[in-house]
């Protein structure tokens, strides 16, 4: 029976080669079956200081140590613990390097045992957990787990982790365990003895595996083959609706804390006239009416009554993620039969299991981060439903990986003779029985946008978070590229072209000559990419004239005009040009190589040409694709169109982005959606402004249709008692001296923080100013005192920093443009909110100066128009984001004057709700908060 030894260590620091040492051992030693034959634990003296974050992380001090044996008076214990065992440890690279480093010093052999790393391991039989550290496992796992990071406590939890795994491992399906074993050699943990038992077990045992098919030769989990939904007798809708919301089989009895909304009642019953009367509709809902159910309830009953799917299509993933696992369910016991409700995505997001099958018989060539990622998908296939890259958790190289074996690369195959028939195509066939099929924006435009459908086909949608529109339509009806993504497409088309992919045929010479010529031309694409990276990067940093401004993240941007930098225009289109030909080249090499493999075909069988081929015509698409929207980016008599250049001040000398939008997407909405569907539907809490839809209208191209069915549904939120809104009224004048007003700024943060404990949100519309305000703020506050986080600044992404923010009690939060909306922090985390100016976009920005300048040319108000329509939307998005449930409290402090003085401060004013407003000073206001909280 085999032996574990499970070690766990607390150390002073990362790093034994800096010096840092043990302060705690703790190792558990188990036979496979689970029993425990021997425990180990101590202190350690580690003769250096413990560092305050290692004191706070362990609750180890430097006097509990002082008493405790240095290490070499324990190593004599401490050796024969390991002796005859594999070794396991929740990232065995740092318990067994400083142990290692201690035992050489103790005048001991290192140890060269069979390891087993618990985080590898987790990460291959736990492929969707959203993390692999050890106490969230074991939370997960219901572990219990009393003391983290003390060492023997951890180990015990390691090993708890470790039985689990193997019992997992145990269940996996004979092929699973037959490809993992091609792919053991390359990872970390010695696997193989544990694969070929439990294969062994599986060939002579009792071999159940019922819930699993065989796909291309890869386990699969069953797919629950989908009948068409049937239609059914329903009550008539408004005697229907009456039981849902009033009677006691309605929402009532599942929801404890049930309140009868009439905000919602009348969501539910404009959402069913616009679809059943096939009109569009304008329904702004305030936080709190419950809009998701509202229009669940009408679509679900609109698909079961006619039999036609609706499509609903949402700006974020966590709404779509909502909408699936929380309110459909609650919605779905409301009718006669279950709701078809499906998530689709584009191919891209889909596995193919053919390419997947292709790679995996490659194994031989992988590097560490593929083999994993291999590993990893072997078993998320035989639970995964959908075969959607986002439920898996992916290591960093296996993206790129992923982009191999994806729905994108089959598109092909099926002209080849190979259907690929998983789950993309299971998608289709799921979401063409649908009631409703839910998806983003993104696709929605694109299916918009594109002359072959990327949805299934519908007449009626719902677009919720619909403020999101035109900005999402703006990026697909123009041109986003940029110079790392085609540097990344360079190198996959690379890979297409080695010759250990040929050698199991007998090609012509003319074709390894295609093969060299076309790995030339992409060599010579990068450097020609690179020049045009160079050029362009140096002639903005240099550009001092005009139209240059900053993005939320900080670029630098440079409005290009024609006219106007036509030296710097046309040299930069003349080595576009240079590139697009090798470009044009590697298309000319692949269609060659194309034609040769295709002859190959006619004589033999062999499923891997038809895979190979699907390849090639996938990248000469993405060529084509490269070349056209180049093309389009460099072609100045577009009027209609504005162009822009970003790069990033600090960052390599050829990090540039290419950017160009429609001025306007009005017309375009209104071509391919509004007048194309029966009936669209926009909700969002922020639609209005000043208590009229007319902006939304003409940006989203619906002021031509009359019929549109439009309504404003309030809060039910009691505004008045829960948020007072002050803005102070002694700032400096932030246009004579910008300085004064950062540091006012820095120091009323800092002074409303002390009362509100933190838990406070900055919004600020400049990121200069957010790094400036970053800056001081960190020269004059204690970090023991407040934990500081900046957008841009701190790392990681914004989900990342939103989390960070709400595990220190006292923490303040400085966010740009992406943190006005979308981000909810609820109850005591978040008490203030501060915003350091309206939100008017930048007038140095591209699009916005364009716009600005187009406006005045007809004749228009553009500031009327279009900016201060679009700041109040941004504003009553900042303003949302305080109040998230009826027992929120909270401040929203405003450090612009323009709010109460400026005559256009009452538009701002009049789209929020009744709220206490005070205009005083800052000392003053602060005394108010102290007072209110």
């Amino acid at each position: 029976m085999k032996r574990f030894a499970i070690v766990d260590l607390e150390t002073t620091g990362n790093a034994a080669s800096k010096g840092d040492r043990i302060i705690e051992i703790g190792v558990v030693v188990m036979e496979e079956n689970g029993t425990i034959v021997e425990e180990f634990s101590s202190l350690v003296y580690p003769e250096k200081e413990i560092p305050p974050f290692i004191r706070s992380l362990t609750g180890i001090e430097n006097d509990d140590v002082l008493d405790a044996p240095l290490f070499s008076e324990i190593v004599g214990d401490v050796y024969p613990l390991f002796q005859h065992a594999y070794i396991v440890a929740h990232n065995i690279e740092f318990d067994l390097g400083f142990l290692n480093d201690e035992l050489v010093r103790c005048g001991y052999q290192p140890l060269h045992n069979p390891i087993i790393d618990t985080v590898e391991f987790a990460r291959i039989l736990m492929p969707t957990s959203p993390t692999f550290k050890l106490g969230q496992l074991a939370e997960r796992l219901e572990m219990g787990h009393d003391r983290p990071h003390r060492a023997l406590s951890d180990a015990q939890v390691t090993a708890d982790l470790l039985l689990y795994l193997l019992k997992e491992l145990q269940r996996l399906p004979e092929r699973t365990i037959q490809h993992l074993l091609k792919i053991e050699g390359k990872l970390k943990s010695d696997f193989r003895e544990f694969f070929l038992k439990y294969l062994e077990e599986k060939r002579y045992g009792s071999n159940n595996e019922s819930d699993v098919m065989l796909k291309h030769g890869i386990a699969v989990r069953k797919q629950v083959p989908d009948r068409a939904p049937k239609t059914i007798q329903l009550p008539p809708f408004n005697t229907w609706k009456t039981q849902v919301f009033e009677g006691e089989n309605g929402l009532g009895s599942l929801l404890p804390d049930y309140e009868i909304r009439k905000g919602q009642q009348d969501m539910t019953a404009s959402v069913k006239q616009a679809l059943e009367e096939n009109n569009h509709a304008i329904l702004e809902a305030g936080a709190g009416t419950g809009k998701s159910v509202a229009y669940l309830l009408s679509a679900a009953f609109q698909a079961m009554e006619s039999g036609k799917r609706v499509v609903i299509s949402t700006h974020t993933t966590s709404l779509q993620k909502q909408l699936l696992e929380e309110e459909i369910p609650k919605v779905e016991r409301m009718f006669p039969r279950p709701i078809k409700a499906v998530l689709y995505k584009g191919k891209s997001h889909y596995i193919s299991l053919i390419h997947f099958h292709y790679e995996l018989e490659r194994s031989y060539q992988d590097n560490y981060d593929i083999a994993l990622t291999k590993a990893m998908i072997l078993v998320w296939l035989t639970i995964t439903r959908t075969g959607d890259v986002d439920e898996i958790q992916l290591p960093s190289n296996g993206r790129q990986f992923w982009h191999k074996v994806s729905s994108e690369q089959s598109s092909k195959t099926v002209r080849l003779g190979i259907t690929d028939d998983s789950f993309f195509q299971w998608a289709q066939e799921k979401a063409a029985q649908a009631d409703l099929v839910i998806t983003n924006h993104a696709l929605l435009c694109m299916d918009i946008m594109k002359e072959e459908s990327a949805l299934p086909d519908y007449e009626h949608v719902i677009i919720d978070e619909a403020h999101h529109l035109e900005a999402v339509a703006s990026r697909y009806f123009g041109v986003r590229m940029n110079y790392r993504e085609l540097q990344r497409h360079l190198t996959q088309f690379g890979e297409i072209f080695h010759k250990s992919l040929y050698k199991e045929w007998s090609l012509q010479e003319d074709f390894y000559m295609n093969l060299m010529r076309g790995q030339q031309s992409i060599d010579e694409a990068k450097e020609e990419l690179s020049h045009l990276s160079r050029y362009i990067y140096q002639s903005v940093k240099k550009q001092k004239r005009f139209g240059k401004g900053k993005s939320d993240v900080g670029r630098t941007q440079l409005l290009l005009k024609p006219g106007e930098m036509p030296a710097f225009i046309d040299t930069a289109k003349e080595m576009s040009h240079r590139f697009l030909a090798m470009i044009k080249k590697l298309i000319v090499h692949m269609g060659r190589m194309e034609e040769q493999l295709r002859m190959q075909l006619a004589v033999r069988e062999d499923y891997s040409i038809p895979i190979l081929l699907s390849r090639l015509n996938n990248q000469m698409d993405v060529c084509q694709q490269i070349r056209s929207q180049l093309i389009h980016y460099f072609d100045f008599t577009r009027e209609e169109e504005v162009k822009w250049v970003e790069i990033e001040g600090e960052g390599a000398v050829n990090a540039i982005y290419l950017f160009s939008e429609p001025y306007d997407v009005a017309h375009l909405l209104e071509q391919r959606l509004f007048s194309r569907k029966r009936s669209a539907i926009l909700t969002s809490a922020t639609l209005s402004t000043d208590g009229s839809f007319e902006y939304i209208r003409k940006s989203l191209g619906l002021k031509d249709f009359a019929n549109t069915i439009e309504a404003v549904i309030p809060s039910p939120y009691q505004f008045k008692e829960q948020v007072q809104l002050m803005v102070p009224n002694d700032f400096p004048n932030i246009k004579n001296d910008p300085d004064s007003f950062v540091e006012a700024l820095s120091e009323a943060i800092y002074s409303v923080a002390e009362v509100t404990k933190g838990r406070m949100l900055v919004l600020f519309t400049s990121y200069e100013m957010l790094r400036q305000t970053y800056t001081l703020l960190k020269e004059f506050i204690d970090p023991e005192e407040f934990m500081v986080f900046a957008q841009g600044v701190s790392s990681g992404s914004r989900d990342r920093l939103k989390k960070n923010f709400q595990a220190f009690d006292q923490a303040i939060l400085l966010g740009t443009s992406s943190f006005w909306e979308g981000v909810d922090i609820p109850g005591e985390d978040l008490s203030c909110l501060m915003m350091v100016r309206l939100p008017f976009q930048p007038p140095d920005q591209p699009i916005q100066s364009m716009r600005n300048e187009r406006l005045q040319k007809e004749g228009k108000n553009s500031f009327m128009e279009k900016s201060l329509p679009h700041a109040i939307i941004r504003f009553k998005q900042g303003f949302g984001r305080l109040i998230r449930s009826s027992s929120d409290r909270g401040v929203v402090f405003i450090c612009d004057q323009r709010l109460i003085e400026a005559r256009y401060g009452k538009y701002f004013l009049n789209s929020l709700p009744e709220v206490p407003v005070s205009y005083e000073s800052t000392r003053q206001l602060i005394n108010k908060i102290e007072k209110w909280l």
